[in-house]
């Protein structure tokens, strides 16, 4: 499924100079997300935009947006990197890239496991392990799907399906090695011990520990048979 990619509405960016990590700080304060404009033949633009904005923007528009820099003209730009705060999960940084919609671009997208309930090796007691989580691909900007799903409901148990397995979305080239590429793995559970051999091995430990205890009690008789002899 191809990115929502809606650029009818532009989010509109603000300038800002190069203050250091402090400045990035402030502004974060402030509810503003700094972020990094570049791409394009043009040289790096850093801007800050409210964080509110920013992430609605984001939930509608998908990979592909349209921004504004200080009420200039609008263009499309890829969302590269957005970093969120490790704990909140706000954003705190961003950086955008200028495309032209009408050229390809490398980008990574992730991978989105789907009918894993279905397949008969989970049915049967099995894991289902995810292999790689983003997928590197190369397609037009409009073209860009939010994530490419892969149909894990055929899956047997000990099969492992690799990117060979995966039929790309319209208009995409993936670029990972088909063969090397682990998409998805189901093993057998890990084995716990049988009630039969715990109850095997306490007896183990419980006859072991009666035998020496019978050694030890013959030891103590020997040894006072031999003091008396001794005595007389």
């Amino acid at each position: 499924m191809a990115a929502s990619t809606d650029i009818s509405t532009t989010l509109e960016l603000a300038a800002r100079s190069a203050d250091g990590s402090r400045s990035a700080r402030r502004l974060r304060r402030t509810g503003q997300v700094p972020g990094v404009l570049y791409g394009g033949g043009e040289s790096p633009a850093l801007f800050a935009v409210d964080g509110r904005i920013l992430r609605n923007a984001l939930a509608r528009s998908g990979a592909i947006l349209q921004i504004a820099v200080d009420g200039g003209a609008a263009a499309p730009v890829l969302v590269k990197d957005l970093q969120r705060h490790p704990v909140k999960g706000h954003a705190v940084h961003v950086d955008f890239l200028r495309v032209d919609m009408n050229e390809a671009i490398q980008t990574v997208v992730n991978l989105e496991i789907v009918g894993a309930d279905e397949a008969p090796g989970v049915v049967e007691g099995g894991v289902l392990s995810q292999g790689v989580i983003e997928l590197h691909i190369e397609a037009l900007p409009g073209d860009i799907p939010d994530t490419i799903p892969f149909d894990a409901s055929k899956l047997e148990m000990n099969e492992t399906a690799t990117l060979a397995q995966l039929v790309a979305p319209e208009g995409v080239t993936l670029l990972d090695d088909p063969e090397e590429t682990v998409l998805a793995t189901i093993t057998p559970p890990t084995q716990e011990p049988v009630e039969e051999e715990i109850e095997t091995e306490t007896e183990l430990v419980g006859g072991d520990g009666e035998a020496e205890a019978q050694a030890e009690g013959a030891t103590s008789e020997e040894a006072g048979s031999s003091a008396s002899s001794d005595e007389s």
